[in-house]
């Protein structure tokens, strides 16, 4: 049998605070809780000591018993409901009474449970309480974003250069969740940036394990099961030895799943049985392992559109969505376009050997007129092309200008539907072919700002030769 080192579990981030006068059910509420991942938890035995503890210890949940000596349940409930609203508490009875649980739901309770209590069903109540004190948390942390528009940990997102106020915005949501155990969704296109904003957030979360990331896309069922959980010798044919999966490496830290829209059907509920219970079967094993590792995972589809289309498993996909996280294009943030030209041009001399060029005004100009359908990671490949090309003075715009004049449909298989609407654009008339010209030429003065040299490589010309149709219009 495989031996799997287990992690060191620290969920939640906040104790659970057991009490009871009896120690017997202390003891074995807490190994309940345990097997089931929530390992941080402190008992008590004496109602009395309850207000030391709260004013010492902050506390994510309170699961207290309501028939207990000295302080009385009711009595404990409404002080701690008082003093401490932000704690979710949990009351225990062996009395069936719907008269006694609605009034503990009215002084405060956040869930009523009937003793015996399965072990299923206090698990399953305290997660829940967990995640409500953490969303209560989280929401106070935005707040306070907002009030002052500052990050506490500006430099666990130094690697992600911007000038952008959107993705400002962005850094303080991150680092508002930062810190809670529900996994989060970053969604945004291929070269967005999405891996970097996980690291970030990883970074800012105060785990001590480390950040492990897996690009899931093409991983079948077994492959994904053995990459991510690991399998004991023998679990199949070519399995000679124990290979411990990328989540033990992730214990204590982040876990995070790139093209997450591309997971298989059957790797989709080995995936939410992990979300939801915390733990996971090694292929071969038969005894669940618990993991403490946080999960992050990004896509750059469309997942609403795959839950229509029931390629995607609704009930991960709103566990996933514990936070969701879109990284804008490129393109809708174009005041990032020069602090990252300037950055790639140093990162790309540095890594050739060179002194980074100096660049023409033209060239921002230009880079603000491209889509850019790559993203940031295609900026920095078209730096690097041009910082490899250069030679000696300033950087030319000859590389730059190959990708961004190049047609984006190819004409030659165009239907009839396709094409520009003309007639509705000139009074419902076919235009003449000079106003289609001057059309294009005002288009392109459009993006381009103003500049010609950048508006004539854009229409397929000369400076000289768009300067001259300029000037015959001037005049005429």
């Amino acid at each position: 049998m495989m031996k799997v080192e287990e992690a060191t579990l620290t969920f939640p981030s906040l104790p659970v605070l057991l009490i009871d006068d009896e120690k017997f059910f202390l003891e074995a509420a807490a190994m309940m809780l345990e097997q089931d991942g929530i390992a941080n938890t402190i008992q008590c035995i004496d109602s009395r000591n309850v207000a030391g503890i709260l004013q010492k210890i902050d506390v994510s949940v309170v699961v207290m018993d309501m028939t207990m000596p000295h302080i009385g349940g009711e009595q404990l409930l409404e002080s701690v409901s008082r003093d401490y609203p932000d704690i979710p508490v949990i009351v225990l009875t062996a009395l069936d009474d719907v008269k006694l649980a609605v009034q503990c739901m009215k002084n405060g309770a956040f869930d009523y449970l009937v003793k015996p209590v399965d072990a299923g069903t206090l698990c399953a109540t305290t997660r829940r309480a967990i995640e409500y004190r953490q969303l209560k948390d989280e929401n106070q942390r935005l707040k306070n974003y907002l009030l002052t528009d500052g990050l506490d940990h500006p430099e666990a997102f130094s690697a992600i250069i911007t000038a952008s106020p959107r993705m400002r915005s962005i850094f303080q949501y991150a680092e508002a969740i930062a810190s809670t155990a529900l996994p989060v969704l970053v969604t945004g296109e291929t070269g967005s940036g999405k891996e970097l904003l996980a690291r970030a957030i990883h970074n800012v979360s105060g785990r001590k394990g480390n950040f492990v990331a897996v690009n899931i896309a093409g991983l079948d069922e077994t492959l994904f099961a053995d990459t991510l959980f690991g399998h004991t010798r023998g679990a199949f044919t070519d399995a000679r030895d124990n290979r411990r999966g990328l989540i033990v490496q992730a214990a204590g830290g982040t876990l995070f799943l790139d093209e997450i829209g591309e997971l298989s059907a059957a790797s989709q509920v080995k995936l939410l049985r992990l979300l939801q219970e915390g733990s996971y079967y090694p292929l071969g094993e038969d005894r669940p392992v618990q993991s403490d590792a946080r999960i992050l995972v990004a896509t750059n589809k469309n997942l609403a559109e795959a839950l229509n289309r029931e390629t995607f498993r609704k009930d991960l996909y709103y566990r996933l969505r514990g936070h969701q996280i879109h990284l804008p294009p490129l393109r809708d943030r174009k005041e990032d376009i020069l602090p990252l030209l300037e950055h790639f041009l140093k990162i790309a001399s540095r890594s050739l050997g060179k002194e980074p060029p100096p660049y023409p005004p033209e060239l921002a100009i230009l880079l603000s007129s491209y889509h850019f359908p790559g993203n940031i990671r295609e900026l920095e490949a078209m730096v690097l092309d041009a910082v490899a090309r250069h030679k000696k003075g300033i950087l030319s715009l000859g590389s730059f200008r190959e990708i961004i004049t190049e047609p984006i449909l190819d004409t030659t298989n165009l239907q009839t539907s396709q094409s520009i609407p003309w007639e509705s654009l000139f009074d419902g008339r076919f235009p003449s072919l000079k106003e289609i010209q001057d059309s294009l030429i005002a288009e392109a003065l459009r993006i381009a700002e103003g500049n010609q040299t950048i508006a004539a490589s854009m229409l397929g010309i000369n400076r000289k030769t768009l300067n001259k149709k300029l000037l015959r219009d001037k005049e005429n």
